[in-house]
C-alpha cells in the first residue's frame, strides 16, 4: 500500500521494515495507526528508532492493536502491571528468550503480538532474529502440506527439551519470577494456523514450545517437529533487528518466531515487553 504518514524501510525480503515518521509518545491520528497497523500485518515485524516511552506510554501504543496479555511467569513493573522487564546483567550466564518459539504457545489463547522496547543494550550483539512462518509455509511441498492438514501440536511451557524452565530462571538470575510451579501447563493448538486478518496459513511449531503431537509419543513426534523447526528458520525467511536505546519492536505472534540472540557475555541489557491479547489458533 502507499503510506502517507510513514516512510517504510523494509529490513528483509522475507519480513521486517522499520517505520520512520511516528512519535509513539504522542496521540497518533486514525490514519497513522491504520497505516501503522497495515505495515505490521505486511511485514509481520515492524520496528521504530528513537523512541521515548514510559511504560505507561508503550501500554497506550500496545492497546491500539487489542487488550493485554498477562505473562504468567514473570512478575510486572509495580508501577505498570502490564509490562515487565527482561534483564541480564553483567553476571547472568543466560538469557531469556534464547532459542526459537514463539511466544505463550502454551496459553489456549496465545498472543495476537509482542512488543519489545530497548533500555539499556551492550556495546555490540544483543540482537533478536525473527523467521516468517507463512512463508515457510508456502515453501512446503503439496505432500507435506496434506500431511500437516489437521495434525495438532502439545504445547508445553515446561521447556523440556532445553532443561526445565525452573533451571531456565536460575541461570538468569537478575528476573523475578513467578508461579515456576505452573510450568507444566499445555495447551493443543493446528500445527498450521490461519491468520484471522489475511487468511494466510503459517506453521506454528517449535522445538522450544511444542512438546510432541497429539496421539503420538514424544519420540515419534520429534522427527516432524524437528524439520518443521529447522525449516521455519532457514535464512531465507529470516531478519535480524539491531537494536538500540529507545528502539521498538512489535512481532505478529501469529505468523512469525523470534530468537534472541545471547552473544554479549559480561554486558547488561534491559528491555521493557508486553503482550497483546490473541485469538484461538484455527
Amino acid at each position: 500500500m502507499g503510506y502517507q504518514t510513514l516512510d517504510v524501510e523494509p529490513l528483509s525480503g522475507a519480513l521486517g521494515a522499520v517505520l520512520h515518521g511516528p512519535d509513539l509518545s504522542a496521540d497518533l491520528s486514525n490514519q497513522t495507526f491504520d497505516e501503522i497497523h497495515q505495515a505490521f500485518l505486511d511485514h509481520k515485524a515492524i520496528f521504530f528508532r528513537g523512541q521515548n516511552l514510559d511504560p505507561h506510554q508503550q501500554i497506550a501504543f500496545g492497546r491500539r492493536f487489542g487488550p493485554m496479555a498477562a505473562y504468567p511467569f514473570m512478575e510486572g513493573l509495580p508501577e505498570a502491571p502490564e509490562t515487565f522487564e527482561i534483564l541480564k546483567t553483567e553476571t547472568d550466564v543466560k538469557n531469556f528468550g534464547g532459542g526459537w518459539h514463539a511466544d505463550m504457545s502454551f496459553v489456549p489463547v496465545p498472543p495476537l503480538g509482542t512488543m519489545l522496547y530497548g533500555i539499556e543494550l551492550p556495546d555490540a550483539g544483543g540482537d533478536t532474529m525473527f523467521a516468517n512462518t507463512a512463508l515457510a509455509y508456502e515453501a512446503l511441498s503439496d505432500g507435506m502440506k496434506e500431511l500437516l492438514d489437521g495434525v495438532i501440536g502439545v504445547n508445553s511451557a515446561a521447556l523440556k527439551r532445553s532443561g526445565g524452565r525452573a533451571n531456565s530462571f536460575k541461570k538468569a538470575t537478575a528476573m523475578a519470577s513467578k508461579n515456576l510451579d505452573r510450568a507444566s501447563m499445555e495447551a493443543e493448538h493446528p500445527i498450521v494456523r490461519t491468520h484471522p486478518e489475511t487468511g494466510k496459513k503459517a506453521l506454528f511449531v517449535s522445538r522450544g514450545h511444542t512438546a510432541s503431537l497429539k496421539d503420538m509419543t514424544e519420540e515419534e513426534s520429534y522427527p516432524l517437529i524437528d524439520f518443521l523447526a529447522d525449516h521455519c528458520v532457514r535464512p531465507e525467511f529470516t531478519c535480524r533487528f539491531r537494536w538500540e536505546a529507545g528502539s521498538l519492536a512489535l512481532w505478529d505472534n501469529r505468523c512469525t518466531l523470534h530468537f534472541a540472540v545471547d552473544d554479549y557475555p559480561g554486558q547488561r541489557r534491559r528491555m521493557r515487553r508486553l503482550t497483546i491479547e490473541g485469538d484461538k489458533p484455527v
